[in-house]
């Protein structure tokens, strides 16, 4: 492991040669993520101690080694229990699929699952064997996130268990714009724990501190945070690895529309799941993508290109093996560009030319966008001022902030 980590590190790494045959080294991330800035200056939140990690293959540190492999390799750590959310360890089970306890193969280190039969966080005797819980996960920047539940989850067990709780901070890959309506909190779930906008413009660590005071947790909670990051800038500035944070967000493009398409997962189309352009694009076999297309062009300007698509596994099950007719929303304008808005049109233009084929589970949509917006004959509900609760939520918010 120890030649690994070095060969890691290595990689990560560009030589440059200066005059009279001087080196010097460049690194090719501006920006620390949380678990670089622990061992680098707040190793004392852990040293000597037992510790359990939640964690999978978004822990990384800026040259692409797991943030389980650091913590192995350390001798002033003893790293006794890994603990995985949705998706598992690796990040490759499907959508709320149970994922069973195992044993982590390069460690000998058993993991626990937090998405099976032990649902949401470790369990009191898990705690009793730590000293210190760690959590290492990348947020989506939109509030229909499990790992944020599950943060939120373990928490409360570190709060009932009298020990402290470790965040290690991570940019928020779409940066600081906030958009959608504000969670009510009647519609809290799993998919929607903390009352704040569909995109909310912060990171994992700035929503366990917001969760902390809002919900009156009242964890020991130490947030670790990023180095050298802006707030508003999204992750392809970092010079950081991406690694898919779930199996259907593969890169920027599915996560800059996820905050408005994850809407379509409480439809009869498939929101792209198990496609090429996962949440970028929307479809099902009835659907007559070009008139849609002409009148999302019409009405409001948006460019959308009527595309084929075959869901292969996908991980709603919609479609599978199906070939689809839909529509693909263009590349997203980091400027201007609102998710959430134009989602809702697609949503409102297609109950409108296809009532007929439209089907809305009202529930399931209510949770994700946040309020309920959707009436009976595939009407939208005047929403009483979104952008009055927003403000307030932005005020709400300022004290938990860690970044300009």
């Amino acid at each position: 492991m120890a030649l690994l980590l070095a060969a890691a590190l290595g990689a990560g790494r560009e030589t440059v040669s200066g005059d009279h045959g001087r080196r010097a080294v460049r690194q090719a991330a501006r920006v620390l993520p949380g678990v670089d800035v622990l061992f680098a200056d707040s190793a004392h939140l852990v040293a000597g101690r037992r510790v359990g990690l939640i964690t999978n293959q978004s822990g990384i540190d800026r040259h692409g080694i797991p943030t389980i492999d650091r913590f192995a390799l350390l001798s002033s750590v003893r790293l006794v229990a890994l603990f995985a959310p949705e998706h598992g360890i690796r990040g490759v089970a499907r959508p709320g699929e149970a994922v069973a306890d195992t044993v982590d193969p390069a460690t000998n280190i058993p993991i626990y699952s937090l998405y099976g039969a032990r649902r949401g966080a470790p369990g009191p005797e898990q705690m009793a064997a730590l000293d210190v819980l760690v959590v290492d996960l990348q947020d989506a920047g939109t509030r229909t996130w499990t790992y944020v539940t599950t943060t939120i989850a373990a928490m409360r067990a570190a709060k009932t268990a009298g020990k402290p709780i470790v965040v290690l901070d991570r940019p928020n890959p779409i940066g600081c714009v906030v958009q959608g309506p504000v969670l009510d909190t009647a519609l809290r779930s799993a998919i929607g724990p903390l009352p704040v906008p569909l995109r909310h413009g912060m990171t994992m660590g700035e929503l366990a501190r917001f969760a902390n005071g809002e919900l009156g947790i009242g964890a020991d909670l130490h947030v670790v945070p990023v180095k050298g990051w802006r707030r508003c800038d999204w992750f392809d500035a970092t010079g950081l690895p991406f690694v898919r944070p779930s199996p259907n967000l593969p890169d920027l493009a599915a996560l800059s529309w996820y905050p408005g398409t994850v809407i379509f997962e409480a439809t009869n189309l498939s929101a792209g799941r198990g496609s090429d352009a996962p949440f970028s694009q929307v479809g099902a076999p009835w659907l007559d993508a070009r008139s849609v297309a002409d009148a999302m062009a019409d009405r409001y300007g948006v460019a959308l290109m009527p595309v084929r698509f075959t869901p292969l596994e996908p991980g709603d099950g919609k479609f599978a093996g199906v070939p689809v007719v839909g529509v693909r929303f263009p590349e997203f304008d980091r400027t201007g560009g609102d998710a959430v808005r134009e989602a809702l049109r697609l949503l409102q233009v297609i109950a409108e030319l296809q009532p007929e084929s439209l089907r809305v589970d009202s529930l399931g949509l209510a949770r994700r966008l946040g309020v309920r917006a959707w009436a009976d004959g595939g009407r939208w509900v005047e929403a009483a001022s979104w952008a009055g609760a927003v403000r307030d939520f932005m005020v709400r918010r300022r004290p938990y902030l860690l970044y300009r």
